[in-house]
């Protein structure tokens, strides 16, 4: 079996080094079997739950947060998170369809549209994630700024200009993404032949731009954040960060394991090729996992646990989405009293 392509994210072709065996059975005939092994068939099962949890979670968070909520700066943060991961999930089924048949029958500009999908979804999600924290951060240090500037427009005007960002940096994809046939079948793959340094120059972009750099943001606005809720004595009010520090912790534990089997494959010559394959396909599943947590996030980080279990899921995701924007407003009405008194303290 040819297992360098089941999963239309990976970055290497492997099918030259693991193909030999196959070839000399069979070179034009293939015959799916996935069904056969369990590897596959716990990935399969898995996709397909992520998909169905994914596409309905955060349709019903799109649902609350856009339609059901009052717009505020932070359900339009939300709102824009939903969308990116429902869109990833409402791809899920052209990659299950291709890892059961082992073969992809959508075309070239599907096999081009898919995988921008996933990157769309990487980049978005944390540039999100990295503008809500610097957004947490200027409310708690400039409470009394944030209050007078804080908008819904310029949150939007925010949103646009990451989506957009998030875009330009998929582009890749839509560039060297490729369909090719081998052993009698049709693969999506990433061509990097026309250039020699493609592939190594879009991984490691890949990963400072989406990983490590969003990652020092955050880090930095959470330590200031942390250092003036200690200082204001006013630990209570970060209560409502519980929600947000689950999101980014998902993130990059979902999207760890997959840079670095990613990296690990620039040098591939030094590694076990099936170690790295078996790798990317669990890492790949991994991170289209962030996809479908956020909304199990919103609902289990919003309230008291025994009362989510007492009120519909819709109060709950609510709640969940709401407390946050409640409990900030409060602060930021606290603050702006102690602002004077409190400057004294950084």
């Amino acid at each position: 079996m040819d297992t360098s392509d089941d999963y239309d994210y990976q970055d290497y072709d492997y099918r030259d080094a693991l193909n030999d065996s196959a070839q000399e059975e069979n070179p034009f005939q293939h015959k799916t079997t996935c069904t056969k092994e369990v590897l596959c068939v716990f990935v399969l099962v898995v996709s397909v739950f992520i998909f169905l949890l994914g596409f309905f979670g955060n349709a019903l968070v799109i649902w609350i947060s856009g339609f059901k909520m009052k717009k505020t700066v932070n359900t339009t943060w939300y709102l824009s998170l939903a969308i990116s991961d429902f869109v990833f999930c409402a791809s899920l089924p052209f990659s299950i369809t291709n890892m059961v048949m082992e073969e992809w029958v959508f075309g070239r500009f599907m096999c081009k549209f898919i995988s921008s999908v996933m990157f769309l979804n990487m980049f978005s999600s944390i540039f999100l994630l990295v503008v809500i924290s610097i957004d947490r951060c200027v409310s708690v240090v400039f409470p009394v700024w944030a209050q007078n500037h804080r908008t819904v427009n310029k949150a939007s005007v925010v949103v646009c200009i990451s989506w957009f960002l998030a875009a330009t940096l998929s582009l890749p994809s839509l560039i060297f993404r490729d369909v090719g046939s081998h052993l009698g079948r049709t693969l999506c793959y990433n061509n990097y032949t026309s250039s020699q340094y493609s592939h190594k120059i879009i991984a490691v972009t890949r990963f400072f731009t989406g990983f490590v750099v969003p990652f020092i943001i955050i880090i930095i606005c959470y330590s200031i954040i942390s250092l003036r809720l200690r200082n204001n004595r006013m630990t209570k009010s970060a209560k409502p960060l519980k929600v947000m520090s689950a999101l980014v912790a998902a993130f990059f534990v979902c999207w760890l394991p997959y840079h670095v089997f990613v990296l690990l494959e620039l040098n591939h010559e030094h590694f076990d090729q099936t170690i790295l394959i078996y790798g990317l396909k669990v890492s790949t599943f991994m991170a289209a996992a962030n996809s479908f947590l956020n909304p199990v996030l919103y609902v289990f980080m919003g309230n008291d646990f025994k009362r989510k279990f007492k009120n519909s899921v819709l109060s709950k995701m609510e709640n969940a989405m709401g407390e946050e924007g409640r409990t900030t407003s409060r602060y930021l009405s606290r603050s702006s009293s102690m602002d004077g008194r409190a400057s004294t303290h950084i």
